[in-house]
């Protein structure tokens, strides 16, 4: 074989061998990525920084540039890595471990460059003018446990409540009489759902090893009431009858009497 066959058939296989390794890097980082996709969307519990719009918008406007979480000073914001089971590059925090400490001039929100943290969600307008107000923040909603809260087993405990800063809107105290023993009252907190800022700061202060109260995402934490009932007392809520079909769907005995003539006829009510 000449000198000239030898040069060809090597520079071949050098080919052949570039090409085999480049499809298989292709294919495993095509696995990893598609892995790290999947892990991200299966965890719905991610508490983004205040002001986040809602969670789709969020993960279209989000560039990952990470100027949020440099502007935070207590590190309380992170980029997720993978791992973290979070979608990859976007600003989270955890409360357990730094919660958010409700800066007044929150500053990881105006260095946002795409809107993903919206301004207006944190300001309210005094006398014409814009101003920052981190109390309007609804990064999350404190849920508590009351068969693992200690207040409620009738032991004094009000950490959460002293940690919360809006104390005595966001949580509040309240007295239950302990029947148990007839002499002492539970002291029991209670989170007020359109106060909570859901800064995490009462789930960082519980005493027990996983925290009682803890932060969830607003749609997790909340139930949706439907757009089939009608508040009663609310006159503009009642308008919507006039649009409602009163067909009835269910016949039952009682749908063949009116509500006032069943409910007085106590041998029809179990019927």
């Amino acid at each position: 074989m000449s000198n000239h066959e030898t040069q060809h058939i090597t520079a071949r296989r050098k080919f052949l061998t570039l090409m085999a390794q480049s499809v298989g890097f292709s294919a495993l980082g095509g696995m990893v990525w598609s892995g790290y996709i999947a892990e991200a969307k299966a965890t719905p519990l991610i508490l983004r920084p205040p002001a986040a719009v809602g969670e789709m918008d969020f993960l279209r406007l989000c560039i990952k540039c990470g100027q949020c979480v440099e502007a935070c000073p207590y590190d309380t914001l992170s980029l997720a890595k993978p791992g973290d089971n979070k979608p990859l590059g976007t600003p989270f925090f955890t409360p357990r471990n730094i919660p958010c400490y409700m800066c007044t001039d929150i500053p990881c929100v105006p260095v946002c460059p795409t809107g993903a943290l919206e301004k207006s969600r944190v300001s309210r307008v005094i006398e014409g003018v814009n101003e920052l107000d981190i109390t309007k923040a609804r990064m999350g909603l404190a849920v508590v446990d009351v068969e693992s809260c200690i207040a409620f087993w009738g032991i004094q405990c009000d950490a959460c409540y002293r940690a919360c800063p809006v104390m005595d809107s966001a949580i509040v105290l309240e007295y239950r009489r302990n029947e148990r023993t007839g002499k002492h009252a539970y002291l029991v907190p209670i989170v007020n759902s359109t106060m909570c800022t859901g800064c995490g700061l009462c789930e960082h202060a519980c005493v027990t090893e996983k925290a009682a109260i803890h932060v969830l995402p607003l749609e997790i934490a909340k139930g949706a009431i439907g757009g089939h009932y009608i508040k009663g007392w609310d006159t503009s809520d009642e308008k919507r009858l006039e649009t409602q079909s009163s067909d009835v769907t269910t016949r039952t005995k009682r749908s063949e009497k009116s509500a006032q003539d069943y409910l007085n006829a106590d041998e029809e009510v179990f019927k």
